[in-house]
């Protein structure tokens, strides 16, 4: 399978039953089984680890951020609460719709954040910080490089990534189907090792400030933040 073709089972899985499923993943509805609450459990703890970071340093209003796949605005619609002016963007047109009703619901409109329907490789714009969480995973090895040097060409200071970190243990899980659980599943999962990335985003002039490890039963996410 090419490049071009993960991208589009990707945007079909998210416009399809991928968004059904990963809508009540990332949301508080009870229609979930043991697997899926345990991802989103995961899930929620990398959006409160990047929250921390992000918030460390003093306050976040009037920063620009870029959230670079936003799913339905896990992190887009914290990071607005905390006064962070934030495009977000996310290649599924019935996620980033999703994403801006639960804004609509939450903020003030002059908190609300800018929505886009884009891939990765179509954002365009200088951001003070951008973050990407969980979607390396729908990039081969061959074409992450390519991936996180765009990204890093929108982010002025920061640039925050996640991603399912391709070790022994991990590797095997996901062969015998553990690792990435559902019926619904329906998109390749690709595995990055830690030192790759971390090379990547030095080869692009940045520096590993921080990094975390989010780890439940079916959850697994290594975060890393560079600075330049």
């Amino acid at each position: 399978m090419t490049a071009i073709d993960d991208k589009t089972v990707v945007r079909e899985y998210f416009n399809a039953t991928g968004f059904d499923r990963w809508r009540r993943i990332y949301g508080e509805s009870d229609d979930v089984n043991k697997v899926q609450l345990d991802i989103r459990k995961g899930h929620q703890q990398t959006v409160d680890t990047v929250m921390n970071w992000l918030t460390a340093e003093g306050g976040l209003g009037g920063l620009s951020i870029c959230d670079a796949g936003c799913g339905v605005g896990s992190l887009s619609i914290p990071l607005a609460q905390a006064g962070a002016k934030i495009y977000a963007s996310d290649i599924s047109e019935k996620m980033v719709g999703e994403a801006k009703e639960r804004a609509q619901s939450i903020l003030a409109p002059e908190q609300l954040p800018i929505f886009e329907v884009k891939d990765l490789e179509g954002l365009e714009g200088n951001f003070h910080s951008v973050v990407c969480l969980d979607v390396l995973i729908h990039y081969p090895q061959e074409k992450a490089a390519a991936m996180i040097g765009h990204l890093s060409s929108l982010a002025d200071s920061r640039l925050i990534l996640s991603f399912a970190p391709k070790t022994l243990a991990y590797t095997l899980l996901k062969k015998i189907g553990d690792f990435f659980p559902g019926p619904s599943k329906a998109t390749r999962a690709y595995l990055h090792r830690e030192a790759d990335v971390v090379e990547i985003l030095k080869n692009n002039g940045w520096k590993i400030e921080r990094n975390a490890m989010t780890k439940t039963q079916f959850y697994f996410s290594r975060i890393l933040e560079a600075t330049r």
